[in-house]
C-alpha cells in the first residue's frame, strides 16, 4: 500500500490520465494525526463524490506551524502509510505549505472536499477551485471526534490510571501485611 504514497509530480500524471479517461478526481487534505472514526467517515464520503481520491497530507513541519510544537503525534511517514492502507484512498501526497492552495491549483481536481467546520468564505482553496470550474464540497463534521479532543481526554485520564494502579498496589500491600 505504500505505493499509494507519491510525490506531486507523479500524482499529477495519474490525475491527468484519470481525467483523460473521464474519471472524476477528488482531492482533500489534512493532518490526519491520530486516525479516528470521524476521519474514516469523512474520507469515505469524499471518495463517494468521484472515482479517484487523492489525499494531501500536511508534513511534520507544517503541522508544527499549524498545531504547535507538540504535534504531530505520528510522523508524516507513519500518517501517510496509515492513510495508504485505507481502501477509499487512492493516493497520498505530503506537502509542506500551511494550506493546500498550491496542490489544488496544480492538480485541479474535479471536486475539492473539506470538513463542514469551514465555509466557502473561510476556505482559502475555494477561490482556486472556482477559478478553473471545479466544485467544492463541505462534508459535515462527525460530532465528538477530533484529535485535539482525543489528546485532551488521554491527558485528563492518564493521572486517573496512575492513581488506580497506586491504589491497587496499596491494597495488595495492606493485604500482604495481614
Amino acid at each position: 500500500m505504500v505505493d499509494k504514497i507519491k510525490n506531486k509530480e507523479e500524482i499529477k500524471k495519474i490525475v491527468d490520465k484519470a481525467k483523460a479517461k473521464g474519471k472524476k478526481v477528488i482531492f482533500t487534505n489534512g493532518v490526519f494525526d491520530i486516525l479516528h472514526l470521524g476521519h474514516v467517515r469523512y474520507l469515505a464520503q469524499a471518495r463517494s463524490f468521484g472515482d479517484v481520491l487523492v489525499v494531501g497530507l500536511n508534513s511534520d513541519e507544517s503541522v508544527k506551524r499549524i498545531k504547535g510544537p507538540k504535534r504531530p503525534i505520528f510522523s508524516e511517514a507513519e500518517r501517510a502509510e496509515v492513510l495508504s492502507h485505507l481502501e477509499v484512498v487512492d493516493h497520498v501526497a505530503i506537502f509542506s505549505d500551511l494550506t493546500a492552495e498550491s496542490l489544488v491549483g496544480y492538480f485541479q481536481p474535479d471536486v475539492y472536499v473539506k470538513g463542514g467546520d469551514y465555509t466557502l468564505k473561510t476556505l482559502p482553496e475555494a477561490k482556486i477551485v472556482a477559478s478553473y470550474g471545479g466544485e467544492v464540497r463541505l462534508v459535515p463534521v462527525v460530532e465528538g471526534y477530533s484529535v485535539t479532543g482525543l489528546i485532551k481526554k488521554i491527558i485528563r485520564e492518564k493521572p486517573l490510571r496512575k492513581s488506580k494502579i497506586k491504589m491497587q498496589k496499596a491494597k495488595r500491600h495492606i493485604k500482604n501485611q495481614k
